[in-house]
């Protein structure tokens, strides 16, 4: 086994094996649990620092065995796969901090974690994935390691939920079983190749290709929640705020979104989707995506849920970027997985200390909370004119290559789309801030529970400072060569051979 093949195996197992330990782990051995949590999180991240320096100097990191006979299991490194996986390597260290204070006195922690990992080594498979057969593995893995996270509370909303969540994601991974085995059946077992390999068979399987394609956008629209498969995210808000922080920014919408650049760059390619006339139709399904789900988020009145709506939206903005079918709209798309990533879980660390500090969960709950929690509503602030893309926010970044790569081919409503969709955000964010920092204080919060010498405890407070850092240094420095910017730009550059 050559170095890359056994760097890619061991950034597999830094999340495996510590999930499977503390399985084992009893509950009361805490200090155990957290050096098994924090110890894989930290080595991840070291080897993910590894392969991205390596895949940057132009480095091969693959492992590849056949399964059976023209089924090949293949791991392989490149800069898609970098920018997916940095970013859950650094969030996963960053919730793993969050989780571990927000779940302390909490029941079932080492069955929580457990799954918690297991989720993460799925996505990272799903990242490292070379070929749409090891995809729909990871893929359908990250749907059971998932499922306890949602129902860990085991309430009777959690478990609707979960019924729910596994109702639309084994439907939507049906559909793509059929699409990954049929393109199998015409094209063979391929890697992912930039620009796509099933070129070759326009003019002879037309029919074919549109059915697979459509089967296996479903499959790929459950998870990443495209209008009208989204119906399983808002209910998924019962879970803990880390499990909501993990689906929302880096694990299941993120993976859908993945999926969907895989399939329209990496398989079918967009000259092959534009010759099927199938590209304008996910554009407008991400569209009509982008614009219900910031009415929606508009109506909420419950704080996770108006960010689950914005999710929504947000994630769609992605294959936006993706089905525009130039580069500039490719790079602002691509951008987007990590800003949104780093937004949207800022968000939800607030939403979840603003929760497990004073019982706040309700938007008419939140007047005067900045005076209270002036620290993590200033994060919140962040992330919340981030996601309306006020300049230099990360938000403006991926907006404005977007609306730039509108005009790039022609389709000058998206950039209508996109000016809606960001007065919307703000009028479901800017009344939230306004409540939070210019309205008097509630006389008395509905549940003030953590009473400590910071405003909540400092693994709660400290994550959504980090990420919300994050998430304004991507815009602020985003002509950065390590910006998220200039790795969207470097993967352009690849495949649209600039």
């Amino acid at each position: 086994m050559t170095f890359g093949g056994v760097l890619l195996l061991l950034i597999l197992l830094s999340s495996l094996v510590p999930g499977v330990l503390i399985f084992f782990v009893a509950e009361q051995r805490r200090r155990l649990r957290t050096v098994l949590n924090m110890s894989g999180a930290v080595i991840k991240l070291l080897l993910v620092v590894v392969l991205l320096e390596g895949v940057r100097e132009g480095l091969f990191f693959q492992l590849s065995f056949n399964v059976l006979p023209g089924l090949a299991f293949v791991l392989h490194a490149d800069a898609l796969s970098i920018l997916f996986i940095a970013l859950s390597a650094v969030l996963w260290l960053v919730t793993t901090i969050y989780a571990i204070g927000y779940l302390e006195n909490s029941p079932n922690r080492s069955r929580f974690f457990g799954f918690f990992s297991l989720c993460v080594f799925t996505t990272t498979g799903i990242a490292l994935a070379g070929n749409l057969f090891t995809f729909l593995i990871f893929y359908e893995l990250l749907t059971l390691a998932t499922y306890p996270l949602v129902v860990h509370r085991g309430t009777a909303p959690s478990l609707r939920a979960g019924r729910q969540y596994l109702i639309y994601t084994l439907g939507g991974g049906v559909a793509l079983l059929i699409g990954v085995v049929g393109l199998n059946l015409l094209a063979g077992s391929q890697p992912f190749t930039p620009g796509g390999y099933l070129g070759v068979l326009a003019g002879q399987h037309d029919t074919e290709l549109k059915i697979l394609f459509v089967l296996m956008i479903l499959g790929f629209g459950v998870k990443s929640a495209l209008v009208p498969l989204h119906g399983w995210l808002p209910q998924a808000m019962v879970a803990p705020a880390p499990v909501s922080a993990l689906l929302h920014a880096v694990a299941v919408v993120k993976a859908g979104a993945f999926g969907i650049v895989r399939l329209v760059q990496d398989v079918f390619g967009t000259g092959l989707l534009i010759y099927l006339d199938l590209l304008l139709v996910v554009l407008l399904l991400a569209s009509v995506t982008i614009v219900y789900g910031s009415l929606r988020a508009l109506m909420q009145t419950d704080i996770k849920r108006r960010l689950a709506f914005s999710t929504v939206s947000q994630v769609s903005y992605i294959t936006l970027g993706v089905t525009l079918a130039g580069p500039i709209g490719f790079i602002g798309g691509l951008a987007h997985l990590v800003h949104q990533g780093l937004m949207k879980i800022t968000l939800f660390f607030c939403a979840g200390n603003f929760a497990e500090t004073l019982g706040v969960h309700r938007i008419d709950q939140l007047n005067g909370i900045g005076r209270r929690m002036p620290w993590t509503m200033a994060a919140f602030t962040v992330g919340a004119l981030g996601m309306i893309g006020l300049p230099p926010m990360a938000g403006f970044i991926s907006k404005w290559y977007l609306a730039q790569g509108a005009l790039e081919v022609g389709q000058q409503w998206v950039i209508g789309v996109l000016i809606l969709s960001s007065l919307l955000n703000m009028m479901y964010f800017l009344p939230v801030l306004y409540r939070a920092w210019f309205k008097p204080p509630m006389e008395q919060w509905p549940q003030e529970r953590l009473k400590t010498r910071w405003e909540t405890h400092l693994s709660l407070l400290l994550p959504p400072l980090f990420t919300a850092l994050l998430a304004l240094l991507a815009g602020l420095l985003a002509g950065m060569s390590t910006s998220p910017l200039a790795w969207a730009e470097l993967i352009t550059l690849r495949n649209y051979a600039l």
